[in-house]
């Protein structure tokens, strides 16, 4: 690619990453780093959704190379080459829609990794000077390798012709970044304001535990459904709560769960039969049961802690809806509106069980060093 391009497309990351950041400089907010990793999750989310809708709308190889569009900085420049595949293929995987699609989800990806370095190079520099806690480089340089290697996964997603197990880490990559960046907002938001002690100690550490097992099982989960997603099965069972007009219908394992090799085949190169996908569907379908009881048992548990209680809520709240969407997914034959929602209600879920795991352990820190009736001073940044 010619050096002119990765100019380009460099700037228009600073571009992306400069709207967030011109906002969060001239917020009222005192304390804009906190602002900044909170502006970041926001924008990590919407990425996600976004990623989903791109996948979902068949618009990953929208533009076949990466990280420009044939060679040039955007779709614009690259208009004759889409133009001409288009024409050859008008349903095909590349047209001028599917291309903006492809090329808007990377820049966005581009100004959120701007936005990481911003935030490494403000951490480091604010440490050396006060060593407050607040600014511990450790977790930001973390985020700025995990997103080199969450790019790089978005391009082989590409140049690999959208390999399941490929798309599917990718997936999971950006799931684990949101998770980062929440944990991180969370330790700013109780560094600026500790929590109330608790005298429930032993019913906080079994609900840690609770919540350490929710985050397992959901991110099985979510390998699962991008499992699903990148395999094109989401279809394989159009009916609910029976697959084929059975419980348990004819399925390949083997096939369906060999996790190297390419789209639609099996690891010998065959094209990969249709009781395969039966058995990706029926999997995610029925392992989200376990996840509803986790989840709900977990939810269930931190509604009875005064402080934990609206995460609670909004945990029970957002399962309820997901297991509406998934089930109204395989009901209206796949509209794109309901998986798009249901792609969000997985990132969703993993925000608000990873601000559940966070709150527990920090609250459990104070209330185990600290009497329940003793004052808790809110220092920002001791």
């Amino acid at each position: 690619m010619h050096p002119s391009t990765l100019f380009q497309l460099a700037l228009m990351g600073l571009f992306v990453a400069s709207i967030p950041l011109t906002m969060v400089w001239l917020s009222s907010d005192a304390n804009k780093y906190r602002k900044l990793v909170w502006v970041m999750a926001f924008l990590t989310f919407d990425l996600i959704v976004f990623g989903g809708f791109t996948r979902l709308t068949d618009s990953g190889l929208g533009c076949p190379d990466w990280p420009g569009c044939y060679g040039a900085a955007n779709p614009f420049i690259a208009h004759e080459q889409i133009a001409a595949a288009e024409a050859l293929m008008p349903t095909g995987p590349v047209t001028k829609v599917k291309a903006w699609i492809e090329m808007i989800h990377r820049y966005l990806a581009m100004g959120i990794g701007v936005l990481i370095m911003a935030l490494m190079f403000q951490s480091i520099r604010q440490w050396r000077k006060t060593k407050l806690d607040a600014f511990k480089p450790a977790m930001p340089v973390a985020l700025f390798l995990f997103v080199c290697v969450q790019g790089a996964f978005g391009a082989w997603t590409v140049t690999l012709k959208l390999q399941p197990v490929i798309v599917t880490i990718h997936l999971l990559l950006g799931m684990a970044l949101l998770a980062m960046l929440v944990w991180l907002g969370g330790r700013e938001d109780y560094l600026m304001q500790p929590p109330a002690p608790v005298r429930d100690i032993a019913g906080l550490k079994g609900l840690r535990t609770l919540a350490l097992v929710a985050a397992v099982v959901l991110v099985v989960q979510i390998a699962l459904g991008g499992w699903v997603s990148t395999n094109y099965a989401t279809l394989a069972c159009d009916e609910f709560p029976l697959c084929d007009g059975k419980f348990i219908p004819e399925m390949d394992f083997e096939h369906g769960f060999t996790l190297w090799r390419e789209l639609g085949k099996t690891a010998a190169g065959h094209y990969l039969q249709f009781s395969a996908l039966v058995a990706i569907h029926w999997v995610h379908r029925n392992f989200a049961v376990l996840v509803t009881v986790v989840l709900g048992l977990a939810a269930w548990r931190a509604m009875r802690q005064p402080q934990l209680r609206k995460t609670g809520q909004l945990i029970a709240a957002i399962l309820l809806a997901q297991l509406f969407t998934g089930v109204a997914t395989v009901f209206f034959d796949f509209p794109l509106a309901i998986a798009v929602l249901h792609n969000a209600g997985a990132a969703l879920l993993v925000l608000t069980v990873t601000m559940l795991n966070y709150k527990v352990k920090y609250l459990l820190a104070v209330s185990q060093r600290t009497p329940a009736n003793a004052d808790v001073p809110a220092n920002s940044y001791r």
